[in-house]
């Protein structure tokens, strides 16, 4: 279920009263229940998926709390980056290994037969996967107890304002909150009707309107020239920060309304001075990710400056392979990195 739709717009207004009319104890579960329905709408084989993620990342945590080992606490910390990893691999990037694979056969005169999965990529594993391998890592490095409700940790795999589109929140920060008993706040609802006012506006009015010229411009590269094509470009910059930054408002007024507060991901990026600045600003919960959990256990920047170059390319490149499965995205992310190594 995506939120530009009138089905997401129904489904949020049964889930809002029905929410704030269960007694407390019942509005986790029911909460559960609503983002397996919003996550399995269409395709409900993939909340196979989710619950498969859901139990191996409760267990190791649990295994985790339940040893001081230092081997056996390696074992279950690779046992769920493996298992995460691995099914978000198998989805999103087997079909592009396996056609560069057979591609450099060919190049080198060996006759290959590949043939691609074609699976449909399943809607928001690369978020939920980092959510929920971010608390893995952190009951591993005792930074938090792990959690021993299942339905709140579940919950917290499959909430469903921020599941299928970020923000990618920290265990920390939103798994207290479902121990919390909420009470209803007409100004936080109201702010958060507002904010997704402003979400649907910049993602419908905005993205969606400019997305018909770009999208004609560059998917007829030869047909346009000079003017056109800069402008379309031009285009494109707000066309992907209304679309982004909208779902992200969108996902977070359609928590704020329940009494939730997830994390802003875009504070103004372009306003940003320089491309440090800019990724400070831009997908938040995603940049920080990865300076958490790639960056700095690399070294970041407590390394010599040739190190730290190669930190800071392998990260950026990382993340451009994390947005998609093409070597388009991997160049994308090297030249955000060079950015990123020139300004400093």
């Amino acid at each position: 279920m995506w939120f530009n739709t009138y089905t997401f717009a129904a489904f949020l207004g049964i889930v809002f009263g029905a929410y704030w009319t269960l007694p407390p104890r019942g509005r986790q579960l029911f909460l559960l229940a609503a983002s397996y329905v919003f996550y399995c709408w269409k395709t409900p084989v993939y909340g196979i998926l989710l619950v498969v993620s859901t139990l191996l990342d409760y267990f190791c945590g649990l295994g985790l709390a339940r040893t001081e080992h230092p081997a056996a606490r390696r074992a279950i910390l690779l046992c769920s980056i493996l298992g995460n990893l691995g099914l978000l691999f198998f989805f999103k990037y087997a079909d592009f290994l396996g056609a560069n694979v057979a591609g450099l056969g060919q190049w080198l005169g060996f006759e290959t037969n590949w043939k691609p999965f074609d699976f449909l990529l399943p809607a928001g594993i690369s978020f939920y996967t980092f959510q929920t391998l971010s608390y893995t890592i952190d009951v591993f490095k005792r930074e938090r107890p792990p959690e021993r409700h299942l339905g709140y940790f579940a919950l917290y795999v499959a909430f469903f304002p921020q599941l299928v589109a970020g923000p990618i929140e920290r265990s920390e920060r939103l798994l207290p909150q479902f121990h919390e008993r909420h009470r209803f706040d007409l100004g936080k609802a109201a702010d958060g009707i507002r904010l997704m006012l402003w979400g649907f506006f910049k993602k419908i009015v905005i993205a969606d309107r400019l997305a018909i010229f770009v999208n004609e411009v560059f998917n007829h590269p030869g047909a346009y020239h000079g003017g056109a094509t800069w402008l379309a470009a031009y285009f494109f910059s707000f066309q992907i920060y209304c679309d982004f930054s909208g779902y992200s408002d969108i996902a977070v007024g359609s928590a704020q309304v329940m009494g939730y507060r997830l994390m802003d991901n875009f504070r103004q990026p372009y306003f940003a001075e320089n491309i440090g600045e800019f990724w400070q600003r831009w997908h938040i919960s995603l940049s920080t990710w990865f300076r958490d959990y790639l960056y700095s256990p690399l070294g970041g920047s407590r390394v010599s400056k040739r190190r730290w170059h190669i930190n800071v390319l392998t990260t950026f490149v990382v993340s451009g392979l994390w947005h998609g499965a093409n070597w388009t995205f991997v160049i994308w992310g090297a030249l955000h990195g060079l950015y990123y190594v020139v300004a400093r």
